[in-house]
């Protein structure tokens, strides 16, 4: 069997400790002036297929790890992070700044870029915390017609297949897929490594590869529209009340009983 060659989409996204804000238009979050990070689940990626090098997991080897990512120029900064954690190389598609690409187009996007780079295995987060729409991992896999193990707390590398376990409620849930397959990573799954100062040096050095939408034959037309976004409304105070009958009372006044 070959080497695993493994494609990380990472996504740039506002930082998980920014408080998001609506633009005065309220047709989407306010992104200028605002701090960025590698969105959380796309750093749980790069460390797993990192670690599938390092513990010599695969018994064929890791032949190379890519890492992609779609978006505005700015983006660039998220693929020397990912290389900076252990990424080979990187994939950029540039998109104008504000134009948001929809999960399908990601996909598509992804699946020209798995056929050209020969991917075995692509490793995305479950979802990006912005639009936190969960699908471009499922919809990768449809288009190749693979296998997808989502959610993942758990993979290891087996005689019989790659085994992907996940939480569910109440235990754990283990999948079994083959070779090639997409895997979608959790929370619990590990521990992101922090970018060295000597791997950030190195990083600068790696190569990244820059592919428009249209040279791989796909349209990053939007089907959707925004109407409007709204932030939701102050939490109310609360109150206090002296005994039983007090908060009884304090109850049927909210029409909660």
């Amino acid at each position: 069997m070959a080497a695993l060659r493994i494609l990380v989409p990472v996504k740039r996204v506002i930082d998980y400790a920014v408080k998001p804000r609506v633009n005065k238009a309220q047709t989407a979050i306010e992104t200028s002036g605002v701090k960025h990070s590698m969105n959380p689940f796309d750093e749980l990626s790069i460390e797993e297929s990192v670690r599938i090098r390092e513990k010599k997991s695969y018994p064929h080897g890791v032949d190379e790890i890519i890492a992609f990512s779609i978006g505005p120029p700015k983006s660039v900064d998220t693929l020397r992070t990912a290389m900076a954690m252990g990424a080979d190389r990187s994939i950029f598609v540039e998109t104008k700044e504000g134009e948001e690409v929809e999960p399908l187009a990601v996909g598509k996007v992804i699946r020209e870029l798995v056929k050209r780079e020969g991917i075995n295995l692509v490793v995305c987060g479950k979802q990006s915390i912005d639009d936190d729409a969960g699908q471009t991992g499922q919809i990768v896999a449809g288009l190749m017609g693979w296998g997808a193990a989502t959610q993942a707390s758990k993979v290891s590398f087996g005689e019989k297949g790659v085994e992907v376990e996940k939480e569910v409620d109440g235990g754990t849930e283990t999948v079994r897929s083959q070779l090639p397959m997409v895997i979608t990573t959790d929370l619990r799954l590990n521990e992101p490594r922090y970018a060295s100062l000597p791997n950030i040096m190195k990083a600068k050095k790696k190569k990244i590869d820059k592919i428009s939408a249209e040279e791989l034959g796909v349209s990053l037309e939007r089907r959707l529209k925004t109407l409007k976004v709204i932030e939701p409304p102050p939490r109310q105070g609360g109150g206090k009340v002296d005994d039983v009958d007090g908060m009884i009372a304090k109850l049927k006044e909210l029409g909660a009983i």
